[in-house]
């Protein structure tokens, strides 16, 4: 049987129930979203299921809603089937002020490199990483980065000259 979004959503909800919200199709990946408690359940059901075997972490990263109010901080699995061809989409959110969730690398080898990242750029904290600090930032950065906590620019200032900017 080929594995198509509707057979994926169906195994899902019947192992967890309604507690997975936000599915939505872009381009035929499948994207839904669970409680941040339930990742590495979500994980490694997608992982262990014989039917599913979403075996390979494309990617892992966050996003900075600051106006989601305790889910200010998404973070976002994208899976792959290789041998199906089948791609997902997964988010957990936390919120800003405690931004812990589990660390996927028990499952995942290359999820090590990918949430020391996320934790370098947007601070979350991945309990359980083997090795949760800084990869790319200094050590001595006490922000971080990829958050859209400042300003953007003053467009009114006088003190730059446009055409060191090339505007």
């Amino acid at each position: 049987m080929s594995l198509s979004n509707e057979n994926i959503k169906e195994q899902l909800v019947a192992k967890f129930g309604e507690v997975l919200t936000e599915w939505n199709e872009t381009y035929n990946m499948l994207s839904f979203s669970s409680p941040k408690d339930l990742n590495l359940k979500v994980l490694s059901f997608l992982f262990d299921e014989p039917t599913l075997s979403f075996q390979f972490l494309t990617d892992l990263t966050a996003v900075h809603y600051p106006d989601r109010t305790g889910e200010e901080i998404a973070v976002v699995y994208h899976l792959h089937n290789l041998r199906e061809n089948t791609r997902l989409r997964f988010k957990v959110y936390a919120p800003v002020s405690q931004p812990d969730v589990y660390s996927a690398t028990a499952l995942f080898s290359s999820a090590n490199w990918m949430e020391r990242e996320t934790f370098d750029f947007f601070g979350v904290n991945f309990v359980g990483h083997p090795n949760l600090k800084r990869i790319l930032n200094v050590d001595e950065m006490d922000y971080f980065p990829l958050r859209k906590e400042f300003p953007l620019e003053d467009q009114t200032r006088i003190d730059k000259d446009d055409e060191m900017f090339g505007r």
